[in-house]
């Protein structure tokens, strides 16, 4: 495998760019909860909102006029992830590009509008300019007219594990010569209507802290943003394995995926970038992580971040490649002290690989392993 990280771009709760979010996150920061309400079930859950101000830096652009959030943060990271790549490789070529958008939820909060001009009104009433932005692939339409994208662009509809799968097909693109240059993004954005789907499947907790580790898990709260990166066959940072891993149908059944694919990726000195979030996923990896990997050191960015769910992937490639650069970790925030599993210290600085886990929370599970 060829494949290598060219350029990144980052939209989180804590800002955006990729030194500005991994320096407070290093620094132990942690996103701040904002309440999100409904005026009809009065309830009321928690989730981390990318600051209002980060979308006010995006160029002007007639395609983000009426463009939903999630297209709006895809658009900043994907733009971020070009810049990046071609400062230090040189000048990306849009006509040998293509995109990949990973999507989990998509964009809800112009669905919910859509369809609630239709139970308020009636159909006729709902207004046919919010329709477009309904659909999956609205963020990849919108990102590659912005980046001027004329090759092949894709959008793949999964889970937290979705940003991998992704990467798994732009190698296949690249490796088949379809394009030089791909830009792999994964965005999510967070709505009221989405927490309570979420409450309902007994995965969200009314407040922080997101516990990691712990059993029973106590659960998570999501978030939104993106994340990009541009791949290619030039860059510091080598994929040497993206495992496309496998399904479950079960929640115990979890385990036994994730743990196959660590075994697959499994190498000496490598650190882990695992996708506890205060779910069921926390035992999942922990179990296959304590089996396969023993004494790696071990990196969550869900207790500072959230769960970000279709970004959530690509987040931690993105934090798997800044530790190989950096040679240093976040602090894991709330871990379970009786986990079993070696968290970053002062002293953990020998990492010449970083693997990624990701188990969705609905099915899926993957993985990858890096090298600098």
């Amino acid at each position: 495998m060829n494949l290598r990280v060219a350029g990144m771009g980052w939209v989180t709760p804590l800002g955006r760019g990729i030194d500005l979010v991994w320096d407070r996150l290093v620094d132990g920061q942690e996103a701040i909860p904002e309440a999100i309400s409904d005026a009809v079930f009065k309830k009321s859950y928690c989730a981390f909102r990318v600051p209002a101000e980060i979308l006010a830096q995006l160029p002007p652009h007639p395609r983000l006029r009426r463009a939903s959030a999630i297209s709006k943060f895809a658009a900043a990271a994907g733009l971020d992830a070009i810049a990046q790549a071609e400062a230090a490789i040189g000048k990306i070529d849009p006509d040998r590009t293509a995109l990949i958008f990973a999507a989990s939820n998509g964009g809800v909060v112009y669905t919910k509008r859509f369809y609630q001009g239709i139970v308020e009104s009636g159909a006729e009433a709902a207004s046919p300019l919010l329709f477009p932005e309904t659909v999956f692939n609205a963020p990849a339409s919108h990102l590659a007219a912005i980046l001027g994208i004329a090759g092949a662009s894709y959008t793949i509809v999964g889970d937290g594990a979705v940003g991998l799968l992704a990467v798994k097909m732009a190698n296949d693109l690249l490796e088949n010569e379809s394009a030089e240059f791909c830009l792999v993004v994964g965005a999510e954005e967070a709505d009221w209507i989405l927490c309570d789907a979420y409450h309902k499947w007994r995965l969200l907790r009314k407040e922080p802290p997101i516990q990691l580790f712990r059993d029973p898990p106590r659960g998570t709260i999501l978030s939104e943003g993106a994340g990009a990166v541009l791949l290619s066959h030039e860059g510091a940072v080598k994929i040497e394995a993206v495992d496309s891993g496998g399904n479950f149908s079960r929640r115990r059944e979890a385990s036994e995926i994730v743990r196959s694919i660590a075994h697959r990726l499994a190498a000496d000195d490598a650190c882990v970038i695992a996708s506890a979030n205060g779910t069921f996923v926390d035992l999942a990896e922990r179990d296959a992580i304590k089996k396969e990997l023993p004494g790696a050191t071990v990196y969550s960015l869900k207790s500072a971040l959230g769960e970000s769910v279709g970004a959530s992937a690509i987040w931690d490639v993105i934090a798997a490649a800044q530790a190989l650069k950096t040679r240093h970790l976040p602090p894991v925030r709330y871990p379970h002290s009786s986990s079993g599993l070696n968290f970053p210290g002062l002293d953990d600085l020998a990492w010449r690989k970083a693997i990624v886990l990701s188990c969705g929370l609905n099915q899926q599970a993957a993985g990858l392993r890096l090298s600098i």
